[in-house]
């Protein structure tokens, strides 16, 4: 039986390899998978469910792709991951449209479920989330130079207005010998920047080998032939030693580029947050890398309208982001969501003024990282092609400065023709936007 299957996958990295796993065990199993979801009797949905935001989109999915299963020929729909982690099946009692559902601990039974939606009958499997495997065979649907590398899975930190360690269960670090096996196979198939992520990179290998592993682990990643840069994502303040600095900033395959996520920096709020670091650390950490790893670029997020949140506590905030200045910052309005401690907090702040302070400092961060783009007119950066636009007339790709699907562009022009995955070097000449302009040299 050739049943055809249509993805929809939504969300972060961590879940892109959820689905590039469905994928694989899709494909071993024979079933074939189609691009269009016009052209499927089966469209799984891989949903986040992390804030409102996200839940909301994962409904709209789902209600559109019910549109082909009443008017089309679409035979069933599978929705998978966080959304159904979290709801269970409440799911399948609010959308109907749905035949079966898996939690974030069932990949493994994607092809089950594939095949009772197929022929309209339900499905439901909600495996311990502590117990799933991690790894295995995967689709890559990443351009053929990019990967990611999920080197663990779940999180212990319980900040009180997160969900996460009820979706996706306790902190598990993989293997080094497991990350670096598969990280080997991704260079054999042409892939040149691998992008480090878990839920918190930074605490990797404490539970198996007892100390913080991730400046280890980079060092035996850096010596596979073939990837020239790793990315670190998902790094927690408190957690960045002076090991993972001096890797940074000696490793010349290690991008200089860290994403930190700080959330706020009144030591108050970030206690009623149940973060681990204080304003200090945070002070310090910042320090250390700008002073060790010259011209490395900083990404942060923070949440505004938390709980109890001050004028005062956020004119901190907005100050610090100023002095501070991050060359990437994502500002996000806090969500109240059932089922973590914030949401029964006092004092909880209106939409109004937390989209107002959400307002302010997108506005100020604009002006900030419009300057620190001005700083590279006249330099000359390495730039990995990822194609061309024929409406710009130009080809486009990063920088070091800039993460796959989250940072802004190169457009750049060339005399001679520049493929996918190549590295060039680009004099920049203008600043366009969030983006730059420039030419080969």
């Amino acid at each position: 039986m050739n049943i055809k299957v249509g993805f929809v996958s939504l969300g972060c990295p961590k879940n892109l390899m959820n689905t590039e796993r469905m994928l694989a065990l899709l494909a071993a199993e024979g079933f074939e998978i189609v691009a269009e979801d016009v052209d499927a009797d089966v469209v799984v949905i891989n949903t986040c469910a992390f804030i409102e935001s996200a839940k909301t989109e994962a409904i709209d999915n789902i209600l559109d792709i019910a549109w082909l299963k009443e008017h089309h020929t679409l035979k069933g729909i599978v929705v998978t991951g966080c959304l159904p982690q979290r709801y269970g099946d409440e799911i399948l009692k609010e959308l109907p449209e749905v035949n079966c559902i898996l939690g974030t601990g069932s990949v493994e039974k994607i092809c089950e479920a594939v095949r009772a939606a197929y022929h309209g009958t339900s499905y439901r499997a909600f495996d311990d989330i502590d117990a799933a495997p991690m790894g295995g065979e995967r689709v890559i649907t990443t351009p053929e130079y990019f990967a990611y590398l999920q080197i663990s899975e779940g999180c212990d930190n319980c900040c009180s207005y997160c969900v996460i360690p009820s979706i996706r269960g306790k902190f598990r670090s993989r293997p080094m010998s497991e990350l670096v096996e598969e990280a080997t196979e991704l260079a054999e198939l042409g892939i040149k920047e691998l992008c480090l992520i878990a839920q918190d990179t930074t605490r990797y290998g404490e539970d198996l080998y007892g100390t913080y592993a991730l400046d280890s682990l980079v060092s035996e990643l850096s010596q596979i032939e073939g990837i020239e840069w790793i990315r670190l994502l998902y790094c927690y303040p408190d957690r960045i030693t002076d090991g993972l600095i001096d890797e940074i900033a000696n490793n010349p395959k290690v991008v200089k580029y860290i994403d930190m996520p700080i959330q706020h920096i009144n030591d108050d709020i970030l206690r009623r947050m149940n973060r681990r670091s204080d304003k200090a650390q945070i002070v310090d950490v910042i320090g250390k890398l700008r002073e060790r790893v010259p011209g490395i670029i900083l990404r942060s997020t923070v949440i505004v309208g938390f709980p109890g949140e001050t004028n005062a506590q956020f004119e901190e905030l907005r100050k610090f982001l100023k002095e501070t200045r991050f060359q990437r910052l994502g500002v996000f309005p806090y969500s109240r969501e059932e089922g973590t401690p914030a949401y029964d907090f006092p004092d909880q702040v209106s939409e109004k003024v937390k989209e107002q302070r959400h307002a302010i400092l997108m506005e100020q961060q604009e002006r900030i990282h419009n300057e620190c783009n001005e700083a590279f007119l006249g330099k000359t950066l390495q730039v990995l092609c990822e194609g061309y636009d024929p409406v710009a007339e130009s080809f486009y790709g990063r920088s070091y400065a800039d993460a796959y699907d989250i940072d802004g562009k190169i457009y750049f022009s060339s005399s001679k023709n520049v493929h996918e995955g190549q590295f060039v070097n680009v004099s920049i000449t203008e600043v366009m936007d969030y983006d730059l302009v420039g030419k080969v040299i």
